[in-house]
Formats: structure tokens, C-alpha cells, sequence
């Protein structure tokens, strides 16, 4: 007759396979679901110097500082992020512009990991970039179309990483001019 492993066995492959099946339907039921939310980001003070590289050769580089405001409402009515599936979001601010030496260029200024049950209401103010904004060069020295965009990833509890943009930017053009240091 049948063992006590052999039934144990039986009985572990029956639960996987019912488990596996359990996770998928998770997967299926918020696989396709729209998770772009209105965005609202405002620019209130962008700042130029150029500074000495340290990572090559002694060139200088460009440095921006952008100070920004950003709104923007997770919980935005049947839109919705957070659902049974989702984990947390990794939200991040970036720029993108082109060069003469490069079509496009991205850099991450900002980032915040929103947890479930924490407040999914950004009213961010007056808030300063968390990351060097460097140029390789001098590309953002009276660049017209240096676009901020606030996007994230959606982390579930199964499933793909779906990275989502939000429904709002905005472009900021940078000064003409290097602001300059004042030494003492």
C-alpha cells in the first residue's frame, strides 16, 4: 500500500499546486489595471555652478540644484494604486534632457518608498533634490527643456514590477548664467 511518505508527498504537490494557482489568480486579477494618477510638480528655484569633476579628467561639470513642490493623490477615487496586490510604491523624480553629446540624458533626483497604510497623499513642499544633479560636461548651462517627471514602481505581493509614469510634468528651463561661490 501507499507509505506515510508517499501520502505526505501527494498531499505537499496537491498544496502547491493549489497555492500556485492561488498566486497567479492575484497575479490576473491586477495585471492589466491602470495605475497612472494626476501629477502636479512646480519648480520654484533651479540654481547653476560649475564645479571641478573628481571621477576623470580635471574638467568642470555642470551642477543644478532644483528646488521643487510636488501634489499629487494615490488614493485619487476609482484610480487607486494601493489594492489587495500591491506592497508598497517606489516613487522617484527624475530629469530628463538632451545635449549636444547625448539625445537623452536621466537623472534621478528624488525617491521615497510609500508603504502600505502609510498617508498616499503627497503634498510635498519646497523640497531639494536628495542626489547630485551632474552633467557630464556643460549641457545644462542655459538648457531650455530640462523636463522633471514623477513616475514609480508598483511592488506586489505577485506578479510583474510595472513601472508607471504619472499624468503630469513639467519643463524647466536652466539659467544662462553659473550662480557664483562666495569664499571668505
Amino acid at each position: 500500500m501507499n507509505t506515510v511518505l508517499s501520502r505526505a508527498n501527494s498531499l505537499f504537490a496537491f498544496s502547491l499546486s493549489v497555492m500556485a494557482a492561488l498566486t497567479f489568480g492575484c497575479f490576473i486579477t491586477t495585471a492589466f489595471k491602470e495605475r497612472s494618477v494626476p501629477v502636479s510638480i512646480a519648480v520654484s528655484r533651479v540654481t547653476l555652478k560649475n564645479v571641478e569633476d573628481f571621477t576623470g579628467p580635471r574638467e568642470r561639470s555642470d551642477l543644478g540644484f532644483v528646488t521643487f513642490d510636488i501634489t499629487a493623490d494615490i488614493l485619487n477615487g476609482k484610480k487607486c494604486i494601493f489594492d489587495w496586490n500591491v506592497k508598497q510604491l517606489f516613487l522617484y523624480l527624475s530629469a530628463e534632457y538632451s545635449t549636444k553629446n547625448n539625445a537623452l540624458n536621466q537623472v534621478v533626483l528624488w525617491d521615497k518608498i510609500m508603504l502600505r497604510g502609510d498617508n498616499p497623499r503627497l503634498f510635498l513642499k519646497d523640497m531639494k533634490s536628495k542626489y547630485f544633479f551632474f552633467d557630464d560636461g556643460n549641457g545644462l548651462k542655459g538648457n531650455r527643456n530640462v523636463t522633471l517627471t514623477l513616475s514609480w514602481n508598483v511592488v506586489p505581493n505577485a506578479g510583474i514590477l510595472p513601472l508607471v509614469a504619472g499624468s503630469g510634468h513639467v519643463s524647466v528651463p536652466f539659467p544662462d548664467t553659473y550662480e557664483t561661490t562666495k569664499s571668505y
